[in-house]
């Protein structure tokens, strides 16, 4: 049995929730970059203006985007693992408190959704999903999502007489109707199968991808590259103003579903697609 103790987690949901903040991870960086070399007129202009954005927000400990997000945790843990000390969610969201605070980022959450909506002062609650293995490792998948481009993202329950073909329609529809609104380029996370809840939680898990990171199934893998091309055709183009960057990748996960149903859900990062991948 390992033993973990909470203050662990807090320390590193302290750390990645700065982190994250103050540059792009080096994959999208270099995706970035490859795009820019693409792209001719604003759109190169623009891609080159993020990059130095980044570069800059690194060297001035600032965030890239004054959307610092809403906290996103998945947190995997092992059977084998024994957490002492504080409980884990209070631990969580302290981490995500102290860094808030520290790092001098926007704080977005608002208490109620509907009625009151005053803001908690503190960026928190996180949202947080745990799930278990059969193992003892203890690891920490940390994202700040803007609403920018949450707000852009989209359910269908579609019948498996759509097919394919209906599935295709709706991902690219959905990425083509979000637009400028999501600031491109993206990274468009799919989910597929499950029911409404596992196909939206599916392509929230899907943009935890590093960028070139293909579908371990090759016929996936196939659209995934596939979808990509046919949104980058639309010529929307980086921050909506024309090129050929709309999207940076396109990540899909799929999983079982009821011989009835044909879930998809479409869930849409902007291009600094805050994430992280820690292992305790």
């Amino acid at each position: 049995m390992r033993v973990i103790n909470t203050k662990e987690i807090k320390q590193a949901v302290f750390q990645a929730c700065q982190d994250i903040q103050f540059r792009y991870s080096k994959p999208m960086e270099e995706a970035i970059t490859h795009y820019m070399n693409q792209e001719m007129g604003v759109g190169k202009a623009i891609l080159k203006v993020l990059l130095e954005n980044s570069e800059l927000a690194s060297k001035e400990h600032i965030p890239m985007c004054q959307d610092t997000g809403m906290v996103v945790i998945f947190l995997k843990l092992g059977q084998h693992v024994h957490l002492e000390g504080d409980y884990v969610m209070d631990m969580i969201n302290e981490g995500v408190k102290e860094a808030y605070d520290v790092a001098y980022l926007r704080k977005s959450i608002v208490k109620d959704p509907v009625l009151e909506r005053v803001n908690t002062q503190d960026n928190t609650p996180a949202v947080v999903h745990i799930e278990m293995s059969h193992d003892d490792r203890c690891e920490i998948l940390l994202s700040a999502k803007g609403f920018g481009s949450e707000n852009m993202s989209k359910l269908a329950m579609l019948t498996p007489a759509h097919g394919l073909q209906g599935v295709e329609d709706f991902v690219i529809n959905t990425v083509l109707t979000a637009g400028p609104n999501a600031c491109p380029p993206m990274v468009v996370g799919v989910g597929i199968g499950g029911t409404m809840d596992q196909a939206a939680l599916l392509a929230k898990q899907a943009l935890f991808n590093e960028v070139g990171e293909r579908n371990h199934d090759p016929r996936y893998a196939q659209l995934e590259q596939e979808w990509l091309e046919k949104i980058n055709a639309s010529g929307i183009g980086p921050q909506g103003l024309g090129g050929k960057t709309t999207a940076i990748d396109v990540f899909i996960k799929t999983a079982p579903t009821h011989i009835a149903g044909l879930p998809v859900a479409v869930n849409i990062n902007c291009h600094m697609t805050r994430h992280v991948h820690i292992k305790l």
